[in-house]
């Protein structure tokens, strides 16, 4: 493995990076972990040789690296390009720090000389390009560093592309930029109208724009893939599958925004890797694909197969009323009485004020992937069985301290996650609570607010709710 930093020559330790030390250092979690890629493998392409993946140590980008470094490991050099931001890790690729034809370089998309130095030092021929900000909750706050990330580095790494000839640029974009999808419309192709309803959208959309600029223009040869949301091991839990995972092991409650109603679509992390290896080796440059999943569920049915899968309340109830988050039977357990499904549920699922505005589902039709020979592997059951034993074992260890990500609302400040908090009650909020806790985070009828917390009975052993919670965070 090759290591370098910026447009310096390649190192092979970790004091010439720009991050602390501490990053870097090599606690070992990563040895103890199961070693996951996808199951495709292709003939190699041979005008294929040198792949830059942006992103490399995030979560979707890092399962692309390991399965096309491990599973083409004398046709391609993989060359990882990362930032390493907050919610990303070395810990996702170390396993590959031995392999001859891997490589990581420490570079940001917005810098074009970093950018370019990569293109040019590893004669990279072809690009997925990954980096981005994704949390759609931040965006809503920090619309700023999403426009400067995802629309200008985009543009940037197009720049870049062109001057050195890329032979294959893959674009990785988000099925929002359709925007919301009501319950009787039809799954939509790659030939629906875009339509973006928040910050982070509308800046991957813009960035589409710009790959076909590139297109057109300069007859870049490119490709725009568009997911459904994508969970699995080594996705930072700042996304609800995760976050709420990493919740429920530490017998803390997890909190909803709005309603728990919107529905999302999950693909399993090495389905989605089998579908890029699959465009990569099968694609046609110019065209759009749809990565779609048939496992759709509501966030707070979400919540409560998560409750089953982790023994809190029992798998088999198929009981899904719990919306009103209330039960005449709260108070069993303190009476003696071993307490009732919803009085679980409602003591493990609080609720929280939603978005400014949050998309009801998304639905993107993959039958134009499907032809290219992909298939979904993975259904949901299996996938967060996997997913929950592997923060289980690997979650508090894998970032370092998680925290403050776990908490109200985290904020991002640069580099730092740091802690917030919002009021939480036992009910949905509906927009009259947003419109009554004001800018302040007011207190409103009904609300609890999180700093001061709230005792409840003991479950499963755990004496009360302290106020550190997780708040839904499903894109």
């Amino acid at each position: 493995m090759t290591i370098s930093s910026g447009a310096t020559s390649p190192i092979g330790a970790t004091d010439g990076f720009r991050r602390g030390n501490s990053f870097f250092e090599d606690y070992g979690i990563w040895k103890e972990a199961p070693l996951l890629i996808g199951t495709t493998q292709f003939d190699p392409l041979p005008d294929v040789k040198n792949i830059m993946i942006t992103g490399g140590a995030g979560f979707i980008a890092c399962w692309l690296v390991r399965h096309l470094t491990l599973t083409y490991p004398h046709a391609y050099n993989i060359v990882s390009f990362d930032k390493l931001d907050y919610c990303s890790s070395l810990n996702n690729t170390r396993i590959l720090n031995d392999r001859r034809n891997f490589t990581f370089y420490q570079g940001d998309v917005t810098n074009p000389s970093e950018v370019l130095d990569c293109l040019e030092r590893y004669n990279i021929d072809t690009v997925f390009h990954f980096a981005a900000q994704s949390h759609v909750d931040l965006s809503f706050g920090n619309s700023y560093g999403f426009t400067h990330t995802n629309v200008y580095g985009t543009h940037v790494l197009l720049e870049s592309a062109k001057k050195v000839g890329v032979r294959r640029f893959i674009h990785v974009s988000t099925d929002e930029v359709y925007g919301e999808v009501k319950d009787d419309d039809d799954d939509l192709l790659e030939s629906s109208i875009l339509a973006p309803t928040n910050p982070y959208a509308a800046s991957k959309a813009a960035a589409e724009m710009l790959v076909h600029s590139y297109q057109k223009s300069f007859k870049l040869p490119a490709i725009i893939v568009r997911s459904n949301n994508v969970y699995g091991p080594h996705q930072y839990p700042e996304k609800i599958i995760p976050k709420f995972a990493c919740l429920l092991a530490r017998r803390k409650p997890v909190v909803l925004h709005g309603d728990g109603s919107p529905t999302r679509r999950y693909l399993y992390a090495a389905d989605a890797a089998d579908a890029f290896d699959t465009i990569l080796h099968r694609g046609q440059l110019g065209q759009v694909y749809n990565v779609g999943s048939h496992d759709e569920i509501s966030n707070i049915a979400l919540c409560r197969k998560l409750l089953g899968i982790m023994n809190i309340i029992p798998e088999t109830d198929g009981h899904m009323g719990e919306q009103n988050g209330s039960s005449s039977n709260n108070n069993n357990h303190h009476n003696g009485t071993p307490p009732t499904t919803d009085s679980l549920f409602s003591r493990w699922v609080k609720y929280t004020h939603d978005r400014p505005f949050n998309d009801h589902r998304y639905a993107v039709d993959a039958t134009k992937l499907k032809q290219l020979g992909w298939v979904q592997k993975t259904g949901l059951e299996t996938g967060l069985r996997a997913t929950v034993e592997w923060y289980r074992l690997f979650g508090e260890r894998w970032w370092g301290d998680i925290s403050k990500v776990l908490s109200p609302f985290p904020v991002v400040a640069g580099m730092e996650v740091l802690s917030d908090s919002e009021p939480v009650s036992d009910t949905p909020q509906g927009p009259e609570v947003r419109a009554e806790r004001g800018v302040e985070g007011k207190k409103g009828k009904g609300v609890v607010a999180v700093e001061g917390g709230r005792k409840g009975n003991g479950v499963n052993g755990w004496n009360g709710w302290d106020g550190r919670n997780g708040f839904e965070e499903e894109d």
